[in-house]
């Protein structure tokens, strides 16, 4: 898989994450402030080490790609929301299931503080602002 690749899926997998209080995706509803794809530092490409020592193609992930770590900057629609726990688990489990994803590291933040204008125009005319 390429750098553009897993951006692709990346995107393509947010958009199956829910909040449970609300009928729209955390990507659609503009928690997602950024999506980094890096490559992975200590694996060669397309290899993974074996505990025995020798390293074996990566499964998935053939061809000599790349293996990349994610780093996702997201927020919630508000600072308590009771749902983040369940979010920010499907997030990681969704993503760690991208074949030439070694790592997943996503990380809450606060500023810019959300509001209904990072919406897309779907999340917008699904949840009745347009």
């Amino acid at each position: 898989m390429t750098k553009y690749e897993v951006e692709e899926k990346t995107v393509e997998y947010l958009k199956t994450v829910f909040d449970p209080e609300i009928p729209v995706n955390v990507w659609d509803l503009g928690m997602i402030y950024k999506i980094d794809v890096s490559p992975h530092p200590t694996t060669p490409l397309g290899e993974e080490p074996h505990p025995d020592g020798n390293s074996s193609p990566l499964g998935g992930n053939e061809g000599g790609s790349e293996v990349f770590d994610l780093d996702i900057d997201m927020t919630f629609t508000a600072p308590n929301c009771p749902a983040a726990d369940f979010i920010l688990e499907d997030i990681q489990q969704k993503l760690e299931g991208i074949p030439a994803v070694k790592t997943v590291n996503v990380n809450v933040v606060f500023e810019p503080e959300w509001n209904k204008d990072m919406m897309s125009e779907e999340a917008k005319l699904d949840l009745g602002f347009m």
